[in-house]
């Protein structure tokens, strides 16, 4: 397990954030048990408390569910949760800015969609 922390957000934040991933990329199953506390703040040296204040913000989400004396373990339908909610701020974060980038350099619908299109083949990403 691997975390990479930076200073655009508190260490809790992407302490969940990076949780959360771990989530969508399957690295946590739903009904796995993540790490203690103990043991990130241990693997991460950072104070139990932060680490504890990021996994409560994936319990609060839902993400997250404790069980007493027994851990911490990804919830029945998490990683469904988390694409859904990836899948709406997609559209927020980015499909909205194309749209309106697009409408500034005057490409059609039918163009943005052909660019669009066109990125999918140059990745190998276009569908059979």
């Amino acid at each position: 397990m691997h975390f990479s922390f930076d200073q655009t957000s508190p260490i809790y934040q992407q302490i969940a954030a990076q949780l959360e991933e771990m989530i969508f990329t399957g690295g946590f199953k739903e009904g796995s048990q993540i790490p203690s506390t103990n043991e990130l703040s241990r693997e991460l040296h950072i104070n139990p408390a932060t680490v504890l204040k990021g996994m409560n913000l994936l319990v609060d989400a839902g993400l997250l569910e404790k069980h007493r004396g027994m851990g911490t373990f990804v919830s029945k339908g998490a990683h469904a949760q988390v694409v859904e909610e990836r899948r709406k701020s997609f559209y927020d974060e980015y499909v909205v800015n194309v749209v309106d980038e697009a409408r500034k350099l005057n490409l059609s619908e039918e163009r943005l969609i052909g660019l669009i299109k066109r990125g999918y083949e140059e990745d190998g990403h276009a569908e059979n």
